[in-house]
């Protein structure tokens, strides 16, 4: 699987994180979890895409820091 997802994807989480920035980690388990509670996604492959960016976003954040 290559790194660049596509905009979708990246558009939804950068939302969430935004709207929902303390319930989501750089564990990629916990954000599948947390999404099934905040967001109502059909589709378990695109919620596991959009877990996945945001575990990728959320540990970008920790090594800036």
């Amino acid at each position: 699987m290559g790194r660049i997802s596509p905009t979708h994807v990246k558009r939804a989480a950068k939302q969430l994180l935004e709207r929902y920035p303390d319930r989501f980690s750089a564990s990629y388990k916990q954000n599948r979890k947390a999404l099934d509670e905040l967001a109502a996604i059909e589709s378990r492959p695109l919620r596991n895409k959009i877990a996945g960016y945001l575990t990728t976003l959320l540990k970008q954040k920790a090594r800036e820091v």
